[in-house]
């Protein structure tokens, strides 16, 4: 499962809003090749199940990843800063074993 903070789930709310995106649209988190780390994640918003996809619904955010993706990210918690230190969506995942200084970017 993939869990979503609170204020990571304000956000995910004000960016649908500011977009006039409707119900039918859901996060979509993914990982890819690259980075400094090695892997990547990537967000975007997704009106389109594909074959394989896991769902997953967690204070009312529907989020989507692949299979390959679900592989590198179970148990992840997005989070979200808007400190001085860094802003944006942070990915807390346990199964990262090293990360990048900026956060998004991780290797297994």
């Amino acid at each position: 499962m993939i869990t979503v903070s609170d204020k990571a789930k304000d956000k995910i709310e004000h960016l649908i809003h500011d977009s006039q995106l409707d119900a039918s649209y859901r996060l979509r988190a993914s990982v890819a090749g690259g980075g400094c780390s090695g892997l990547s994640y990537k967000l975007d918003f997704d009106n389109e199940m594909r074959p394989m996809d896991q769902e997953f619904e967690d204070k009312g955010v529907r989020v989507v990843v692949d299979m390959k993706s679900f592989l590198y990210l179970a148990g992840t918690e997005l989070d979200f800063s808007d400190g001085l230190n860094g802003k944006g969506f942070q990915f807390h995942n346990p199964n990262a074993s090293r990360s990048c200084g900026c956060g998004e970017s991780f290797s297994v």
